[in-house]
């Protein structure tokens, strides 16, 4: 066996538009992909680094290069979860590894994992935040789509929700407030939610603020998402949470998040299957997590101008498995 070789690279994936959540606007996708080479034949794997978390392309780079050395000697997926902390970078170290691994043994990635082989999945569809009006715009345009995961931003809310719901009335909802909601929103919001026929209300409050869930009603169920990340939180959110949101950049790739999967359904979570916004080469390993989940939210390709080479196809709301051209 030749020594594995690492590379590193960022790319920029422009945005149809623009894309906002209540902690601002982004017009492009910002990923870093990893490559590792072994025998002339090469892995891939995609991150998206996040500045919630503390991250940037550069310190991304800079974590994915300092396994460099360890990669060469054969460092194994399992080695790797104990020498890079979960996020972003060993998220594309992880999954390039799973790619490297299905092509040098022609095997699937379900072979290899002990996981259900793939199928069609069906995925919401992001509807950025925006004005009431302009929602409920974006909301009749796609109204033929049978999920929409609505991006919200506290006051106004109810508003913006009953003019997509209007708008859409036979599209099921769920929404996610990205940590913008008060406990007060919490109380008020709920029940008329509900009403509104909204499934799944995510991340309503900051992380490290939720503890008082514990104590509000909660006729729609509430999922962990900035709250939630690898199976070291998971005791922190299993008794104030009805299900997470794992997401392989949180998680640190496909390894841990399979991981993270198998624990939440042994504390009886739900499991929500997301994504930060990028192209298919990173939404193509988050699939795999698909029977474990009641939700999957993995449409950052349809948000861009362009996707990938060989990258997934979206029939609607419906991805079909990936090429092997494209990952596993």
């Amino acid at each position: 066996m030749t020594k594995r070789q690492l590379a590193a690279k960022s790319e920029s994936w422009t945005i149809a538009g623009s894309f906002r959540i209540s902690r601002g606007v982004k017009t492009a996708a910002e990923v870093v992909v990893v490559e590792i080479t072994e025998d002339g034949v090469t892995g891939r794997g995609e991150c998206v680094p996040y500045a919630r978390y503390e991250e940037s392309i550069r310190s991304v780079l800079g974590q994915i290069s300092s396994v460099r050395d360890f990669i060469a000697d054969g460092l194994t997926r399992d080695g790797l979860l104990t020498v890079m902390p979960s996020g972003a970078a060993r998220n594309a170290v992880d999954c390039a590894l799973w790619d490297l691994e299905a092509k040098l043994s022609g095997k699937t990635i379900a072979e290899i994992g002990g996981i259900p082989a793939l199928g069609p999945t069906i995925t919401a569809y992001t509807l950025s935040l925006d004005s009431p009006e302009n929602m409920a715009i974006a909301a009749k345009k796609h109204s033929n789509r049978p999920l929409f995961k609505l991006k919200l931003a506290g006051e106004g809310d109810l508003e913006r929700v009953t003019a997509v719901r209007n708008a859409a009335p036979r599209t099921r909802l769920i929404v996610d407030a990205n940590e913008a909601w008060t406990a007060d929103m919490m109380r008020e919001y709920c029940p008329k939610m509900a009403d509104l026929g909204v499934e799944l209300i995510e991340q309503p409050l900051p992380a490290g603020e939720d503890s008082v869930l514990s104590d509000i009603e909660r006729p729609v169920p509430i999922c962990a998402d900035e709250s939630a990340h690898d199976t070291a939180t998971l005791d922190d959110v299993v008794e104030l949470y009805d299900y997470i949101n794992i997401k392989l950049d949180k998680t640190g790739g496909l390894t841990e998040a399979l991981l993270l999967a198998e624990a939440a359904r042994e504390f009886g979570l739900g499991v929500m299957v997301g994504c930060m916004l990028g192209t298919s080469l990173g939404m193509a390993p988050a699939m795999y997590l698909a029977s474990y989940a009641r939700f999957v939210d993995l449409d950052g390709p349809l948000l861009l101008e362009k996707d990938r080479e060989h990258g997934i196809q979206f029939d609607g709301n419906v991805m079909h498995p990936p090429s092997r051209k494209l990952w596993g």
